[in-house]
């Protein structure tokens, strides 16, 4: 009797490419892809401040696109500092806008991924 090969975590990652100014890449153990803006992956910050669950309101962001800056022009380009892994669940990033709380595990890099199948599955979901 063989044993069958453990399953695949699909919010198991394969391959992580960083471009510190453009974004993360995601090539998942299940075949899936996922390319992440700055911006996205700014405003879904999963830290407590950005989720209010310290029972704060937290502030909009204005880097995706349609947000309102009064002086766009003098707004430091989104960067991130310092991307680090956490142990095999997730990474850690550090903004040049001095943020830098948020753990983000493959889980929610998954559950956040922008792709249109993704984006479908998501919006059935809520419809439910």
């Amino acid at each position: 009797m063989t044993t069958p090969a453990p399953r695949t975590n699909p919010a198991e990652p394969e391959h992580i490419a960083i471009s510190k100014s453009r974004g993360i890449k995601i090539d998942w153990a299940d075949g899936h892809h996922s390319d992440y803006s700055l911006a996205l992956l700014r405003d879904k910050c999963p830290c407590a401040t950005c989720t209010g669950a310290h029972g704060t309101t937290p502030e909009p962001s204005n880097y995706q696109a349609g947000g309102k800056e009064p002086f766009p022009m003098f707004k430091p380009a989104l960067r991130m500092t310092q991307v680090e892994e956490m142990g095999r669940y997730a990474i850690r990033i550090v903004w040049s806008d001095g943020h830098s709380t948020g753990i983000y595990s493959y889980d929610h890099l998954l559950a956040i991924c922008p792709c249109e199948a993704c984006r479908a599955k998501a919006k059935d979901a809520a419809a439910g």
